[in-house]
């Protein structure tokens, strides 16, 4: 019984794998390093504009707290840098487990 289970299981991951890499890498075409630089920048950008922004209210408030719309403001900047963190976490994703084509180095 644990045998057919494990053989069911098996064969869904290689059904979902084949599904993600048939349906997602004609979408997307073969990635280099240079292609994926756009993304990691925009991450990187979105960080530092929700970092500054935390520190320039910490620098407003002094021993006060954010007003409403301050603390808004930083919702807004995290809840878009989270968005494309999570975006770059799902491309890294579907990398790992081979649904998109990379080209390699020596290519």
């Amino acid at each position: 019984m644990l045998t057919d289970n494990n053989r069911l299981l098996l064969e869904i991951d290689k059904t979902i794998r084949e599904i993600n890499r048939e349906t997602i890498n004609p979408a997307i075409p073969k990635l280099s390093l240079s292609d994926l630089n756009p993304v990691m920048v925009l991450v990187a950008r979105a960080r530092v504009v929700y970092l500054k922004e935390l520190f320039d209210i910490a620098g407003v408030v002094g021993n006060g707290l954010p007003s409403p719309d301050q603390i808004d403001q930083l919702k807004k900047l995290r809840e878009t840098y989270e968005e494309l963190v999570n975006g770059a976490q799902s491309l890294e994703i579907a990398i790992q487990r081979g649904y998109l084509d990379v080209i390699s180095k020596s290519s």
